[in-house]
């Protein structure tokens, strides 16, 4: 699959994202757009799956730690056919497959529970170390927020995955600078990023979060001894422009008219 083909598909997510966030009139847009070819080059260039056994022993595990970018996760479920698409505008109704945040027991393809921010890299950190005890050759990614980074729980996965020299195990950073009450340089600096991944024992790669080319080129770089991370400079709300890099749709979801604004400038 080109570039170009992924490009395509990035789109049509941002766009069911959209309609997911308009029907459900609640939920996460920012921190779901600015993950979207994150996603996309996972589920359709590197893992290892099968979406008619999502419970396949030997695949490769996703664990979104920031769940509150659900609707991203199940717009590239659903493309990928997991389930219908026709569930998406079920979003955060009651009974509904699709909750506010991953839930394992309710969504196929969904690998664990998360929600709890600085929790997921614990969960994925574990199921790496499973692969190894258990001798299965399975990868495990997990999709951190940056805002999520200023929880200690964090630190302690990370300590631990290098300590256990988890070479099958991946961070990726979705650093789009903002979260829910401002930028975290305001809210809580992280001071030097990369420098504190390096300091845990991780091999770090820096990239455009957007490009295809670089987030795949980091994803495919095979490192021995120890985990990787894959710090992603986005865009909270890439794609719509009222969105972008705008704090105040870190957990609001569009009126009516603008998901009408939004899917016109995702056709453009």
């Amino acid at each position: 699959m080109q570039n170009h083909e992924l490009l395509e598909i990035s789109k049509e997510v941002r766009r069911n994202i959209i309609k997911m966030l308009g029907a459900a009139k609640s939920g996460h847009a920012g921190g779901s757009l600015s993950m979207v070819e994150l996603l996309v080059a996972l589920y359709y260039k590197k893992m290892n799956f099968n979406m008619k056994y999502p419970q396949w022993e030997e695949r490769d595990r996703l664990v979104l730690s920031k769940g509150h970018g659900a609707p991203g996760l199940y717009a590239v479920l659903a493309e990928k056919g997991f389930f219908p698409k026709e569930e998406l505008t079920t979003l955060r109704k009651l009974h509904s497959n699709l909750q506010g945040h991953p839930d394992m027991r309710k969504t196929p393809g969904v690998d664990a529970c998360t929600g709890s921010l600085g929790q997921g890299i614990s969960i994925a950190v574990g199921m790496a170390l499973g692969a190894r005890l258990k001798k299965i050759n399975y990868k495990v990614y997990t999709i951190l927020g940056d805002g999520e980074l200023q929880e200690g729980q964090v630190w302690e996965a990370c300590m631990s995955a290098a300590h256990y020299k988890l070479d099958n195990f991946t961070a990726i950073l979705d650093y789009n600078g903002l979260q829910i009450d401002g930028t975290n340089d305001e809210v809580m600096s992280l001071g030097n990023v990369k420098g504190k991944f390096e300091a845990f024992g991780y091999e770090v790669f820096e990239v455009d979060g957007h490009n295809f080319d670089e987030i795949l080129q980091a994803l495919d770089i095979r490192v021995t001894g120890r985990p990787k991370c894959i710090l992603a400079k986005t865009i909270k709300g890439k794609g719509i422009s009222f969105m972008e890099n705008n704090v105040g749709w870190h957990g609001k979801a569009p009126d009516e008219e603008q998901v009408k604004k939004a899917l016109m400038e995702l056709e453009d």
